[in-house]
């Protein structure tokens, strides 16, 4: 392989104009995250009288300190649970994140009680449900912080009730396939909510502070007429002396940390150690704002972004000379063998042939394939048409659907139309997903949208002989416009859970190290499954 040229200057006005663009964005994405901290911050007063840690001072405490953790879904439910973007609070009451616990790698996940008691919001489900399908799909021992009020009964919604079943189902999934769930139970866990700890392998309990009942005692006395104190229904000591929920009793939220981290290391489950003896890139990762405009429509080399990811900036590209504007790379990221795909336009009949080549070719060399996307969709046209544009992309997307090795997807700049599923966006399962600020993802532009209505519009009043009225048409394609607009923003779409996280274009090959290294390990794991998971006695 041989070193990337670059052409790109990054001290130029537009380059300067981009990333000033992409730093306010991150900027803005730091401000949400760092909202969510400060909402759940504001109940620390009643933490201390109670003795108690905030949650995200439990993860920082249960984490090795100094190596890495890649935050997972931290805008999730982001201006679903208001629409006003003043006031909508993301993470959707859930800290979650892969790092490290005694030397092993787990995922790691927190009620963020500090908010609404840790009551669960309806992405906040979801949330949980896409981490507990990582930590299954990577082989993660699942490490659960626990204080939940449980559903919130004032916004009760059936479907939320049904679907929260899954949670349940997975962590018995998890414990069957033979990845250990460990359990702190910080505080309440009512309801459906005790299951959590009833569906772990280890459950620690907090003495004075763990709460765990399938009804509370208001419960309780409206179903039954029975009066009881919550120690005698739920209590830490009653789990861990007379119904045996409870493996370890701690004292307080530092303690409880202590003996989880100790369980762990127990686990004999030491991370596999890291590559060493690569090259960084040869340019700058702080270039990699300079790059993706704001108008997405103008062009992009790709090339320029892949060489500031991959080791020594060395690319070997396949099938260089046909279909150009779709990229295939073979490159290393700190050591890891992979397969680079991207975009430097639509995706055409040659393009859509080599990167189904491509994927084929990764499949049977075992090598992790990484989607950059960037482009405006497949191909259009007559003549796109006539070469069987729909063929020739369905068997790219046949390919993408069943390749066997691990697949990544970081959405660059424009995911649109069938380019977003031919480009393994999220309906296509990717083992993880990532999105940089600017990324917009929609069938098409908004423009492009509110144009074609506008066709069909007057199509219709010339059927009927009479004129269209343009003012109509107007106040519709603006109406049209800003839907897709605000639907199409990265945010928008990571509040949906239809990424894993938005990220610093500058972080990207650190967190394509560690996602690549993670797969890794899960496929040199070997777990022992059972046929049901551990039940406690």
């Amino acid at each position: 392989m041989s070193a990337f040229a670059s052409a790109w200057n990054p001290q130029s006005a537009t380059a300067l104009a981009r990333r000033a663009a992409m730093l306010a964005r991150i900027d803005a994405l730091r401000e949400l995250e760092q909202r969510a901290s400060d909402v759940s911050a504001k109940s620390k007063p009643v933490f201390d009288k109670r003795g108690q840690l905030l949650p995200r001072d439990r993860v920082a405490l249960l984490l090795d300190p100094g190596t890495p953790y890649l935050p997972l879904c931290s805008l999730a439910g982001w201006l679903q649970d208001t629409p006003d973007a003043d006031k909508s609070v993301p993470g959707g009451g859930i800290v979650a994140g892969i790092g490290f616990v005694s030397g092993v790698r787990c995922m790691v996940v927190a009620s963020d009680s500090g908010i609404d008691a840790g009551a669960i919001q309806p992405m906040g489900l979801d949330k949980i449900l896409r981490v507990q399908e990582l930590a299954l799909q990577n082989r993660l021992p699942f490490v659960h912080l626990v204080e939940s009020a449980g559903a919130n009964l004032m916004r009760y919604r059936v479907e939320g009730f049904i679907h929260g079943g899954a949670l349940f189902r997975n962590l018995a999934r998890l414990s069957a396939a033979g990845i250990p769930v460990v359990t702190v139970q910080h505080g309440s866990g009512t309801a459906g909510g005790a299951y959590m700890p009833g569906l772990s392998d280890v459950v620690i309990m907090v003495r004075g502070r763990s709460r765990a009942f399938l009804a509370g005692p208001p419960l309780l006395k409206a179903a039954t007429g029975e009066v009881a104190t919550e120690e005698e229904l739920g209590g830490a000591e009653m789990h861990s002396v007379v119904s045996g929920l409870g493996e370890y009793l701690a004292e307080d939220d530092r303690h409880a940390l202590g003996i989880a981290r100790e369980v762990v290391s127990h686990l004999g489950w030491a991370a596999s150690p890291a590559a060493t003896g690569f090259a960084s890139p040869r340019f700058d990762a702080d270039e990699l704002l300079t790059l993706m405009p704001v108008d997405l429509r103008q062009p992009v080399d790709m090339r320029e972004v892949i060489a500031r990811l991959v080791d020594d900036s060395e690319l070997l590209e396949f099938k260089a000379l046909y279909g150009p504007q779709t990229l295939c790379v073979q490159a290393r990221i700190e050591g890891h063998e992979i397969g680079i795909i991207s975009n430097n336009g639509p995706i055409d009949v040659p393009g859509a042939n080599k990167a189904t080549h491509f994927i084929q070719r990764c499949d049977q060399l075992g090598q992790p394939i990484i989607y950059l996307q960037n482009t405006t969709g497949y191909m259009v046209g007559r003549e796109a048409e006539q070469g069987g544009m729909i063929k020739h992309g369905s068997k790219m997307i046949q390919a993408v659907t069943n390749a066997g090795v691990p697949q990544i997807t970081i959405q660059c700049g424009a995911s649109f139309g069938a380019g977003n599923y031919g480009m393994c966006g999220r309906g296509y399962a990717p083992r993880f997903l990532f999105s940089w600020p600017q990324a917009k993802t929609a069938v098409m532009g908004g423009e492009q949208a509110a144009q074609t209505m506008r066709i069909v519009a007057e199509a219709a009043a010339a059927r009927k002989g009479t004129a269209p009225d343009a003012a109509l048409l107007d106040a519709q394609s603006a109406k049209i416009v800003e839907v897709f607009e605000r639907q199409a923003d990265a945010f928008y779409t990571s509040g949906l859970l239809l990424d894993d996280g938005v990220i610093d274009p500058r972080d990207t090959r650190a967190v394509l190290a560690q996602c690549l290294q993670m797969c890794r390990e899960a496929d040199g794991r070997h777990l022992r499954p059972m046929q049901f998971g551990v039940a406690r006695p």
